[in-house]
């Protein structure tokens, strides 16, 4: 090698060195004050391009997963059991007569009939959803919002969320996966009692807080009876009302050569070999089809959120002979913040009604999906009776809501490293291609397991990875302008359409959920000191 080689070789591997420490000290401390606050306020402005209400309907009734022409009117649905005349006489008081006629309102038809067209469904209060191509307020996403919007300073938009989802459940018959005629046959993961009382702790307003109660006990009767309760074991499972493909899988969910997430789905079944579950059930290889069951699967596999991940075996369509860890987890919370919310109100004996519910599931969810020698809680197949060993972040939550013992939280912290990444927790230790699998991070599940480790007094774990999770949203928002959905925490970027097979590989702006991690996780930060 020359003189001159040398020396680039040297400078090379300096450069490399520097960029590499550069990045060590990125992922190690906050960022600088002048760079938290051009972040927060990019937050604050976004919730009011985020927020819809009556006014906004133009705005909040086109999808941008539904594709129709540019002048097509929008359906916006109102519940059969609404008063229509009063929602039609307040929607023409509110807009102009132009924006009216951009609407096509109809009353939902009755359960056993088909809906023609896809709609919004209305909406008394104001809501804010996440961004992008999701133009409707979302279940599980509402409540990591709110969490923002109460740290903001935006307690109305916050209270009117929980009242956007008490109504859903007197009208719907449940908190919907969002406020489209598509998802009526599905909810989200359960945040319900969560976001009450955090509410609750800004205003005290009791008479409010007992307004809530009958929708607690309708939503809770939701997850704990058929079809989602798992009668023989005591717990619950995510399972979709409807049947056949997820109508904005089929209009929306397509990759560049316009083959859908089914499409994908079929030809892998076709190449490769599964060992996790009788592919049969899901996949009639002789008329190359996916089945009915497997259908059922793939939207109940989208009430739990995770949409999808290999966590049930690949594309999670067996998840219905699961007993998840989060979902149970959360009826825990719901049991256990439902006994608050009675005592609070002075309903002794309501109250120890729901802390038996809380104390025996506690027990089952021990019995049934802590796995002692692998240190981590795992799904549970009824089928099989066995745990499914999927290493997956939700082996977090029972930390988050305090049910784990001292040594159960113990055994979870010593596989933190499993998860950890330069940019924050790792939805899996899995690489699937799949968007809820290795390497990619969510936000909700940094705010799950920060305050997992935190609750826990692992705060030096808890700090470490808020601030990795943190400098990597600000790192990117410089970068681009825009906080997203979903990053690489491995590689710490958000550029992550090429490793994305299965879901939808474009990330979303906006982003609701991320807004709230970042508030959240720094508000942590600052009490600490950090």
């Amino acid at each position: 090698m020359t003189r001159p080689s040398r020396q680039l070789a040297a400078v090379t591997i300096a450069l490399t060195l520097l960029s590499a420490a550069t990045q060590r000290v990125e992922q190690s401390a906050l960022p600088s004050t002048p760079r938290i606050e051009a972040i927060r306020g990019y937050i604050k402005r976004t919730w009011t391009v985020l927020t819809r209400s009556i006014r906004d309907l133009p705005r909040a009734a086109p999808d941008p997963k539904m594709h129709r022409d540019a002048n097509a009117r929008w359906p916006l649905y109102i519940a059969r059991d609404e008063d229509r005349a009063a929602i039609e006489r307040q929607l023409a008081a509110a807009l102009a007569p132009a924006d009216l006629a951009r609407l096509d309102v109809r009353a939902l038809p009755d359960r056993s009939q088909p809906i023609a067209e896809p709609g919004l469904l209305y909406l008394p209060h104001p809501y804010v959803v996440p961004g992008g191509r999701f133009n409707e307020m979302y279940g599980w996403d509402s409540y990591f919002i709110q969490l923002g919007l109460l740290r903001d300073g935006e307690l109305p938009l916050a209270r009117d969320m929980i009242d956007n989802f008490l109504y859903e459940i007197a009208h719907y018959g449940m908190i919907l996966n969002a406020n489209r005629t598509y998802f009526l046959t599905r909810s989200q993961p359960p945040f319900l009692t969560e976001m009450i009382l955090g509410v609750y702790a800004k205003t005290h307003d009791r008479r409010w807080l007992a307004s809530t109660v009958p929708a607690i006990e309708r939503y809770y009767a939701f997850w704990t009876t058929a079809p989602h309760a798992i009668e023989s074991i005591g717990l619950s499972r995510y399972f979709d009302l409807g049947d056949g493909p997820a109508p904005e899988v089929l209009a929306d969910e397509r990759d560049a050569q316009g083959r859908t997430h089914y499409d994908r789905v079929r030809e892998y079944y076709r190449t490769h070999r599964i060992d996790d579950y009788d592919v049969s059930r899901f996949y009639d290889a002789a008329a190359d089809r996916l089945t009915d069951l497997f259908y059922k699967g793939d939207r109940s596999m989208r009430e739990s959120g995770f949409d999808p991940s290999n966590r049930f075996g690949p594309f999670s369509v067996d998840i219905t002979d699961y007993a998840p860890v989060c979902l149970n987890v959360l009826l825990y919370r719901m049991e256990d913040e439902a006994a608050q919310i009675e005592s609070t109100l002075g309903h002794a004996d309501a109250a120890a009604t729901w802390r038996s519910r809380a104390a025996r599931r506690h027990e089952l969810i021990d019995r049934y999906l802590w796995d002692k020698d692998a240190g981590l809680y795992f799904d549970y197949n009824v089928r099989t009776g066995r745990r499914r060993p999927y290493e997956f972040a939700t082996t977090f939550y029972p930390l988050w809501a305090g049910l784990a013992s001292r040594e159960q939280a113990e055994a979870v912290r010593r596989n933190l490293a499993k998860f950890d990444a330069p940019g924050g927790l790792m939805t899996s230790t899995q690489t699937t291609g799949s968007q809820w699998d290795a390497p990619y991070g969510w936000a909700p599940l940094q705010i799950v397991g920060v305050g997992g480790l935190r609750r826990y007094g692992y705060r030096d774990d808890a700090d470490r990875v808020a601030r990795k999770f943190v400098s990597l949203v600000v790192q990117d928002f410089e970068a681009h302008g825009v906080i997203v959905e979903k990053y690489d925490v491995r590689r710490r970027t958000s550029d992550i359409a090429a490793g994305i097979r299965f879901g939808y590989s474009a990330n979303q702006a906006g982003f609701g959920w991320t807004n709230a991690a970042v508030l959240e996780l720094l508000a942590d930060a600052r009490r600490r000191g950090d």
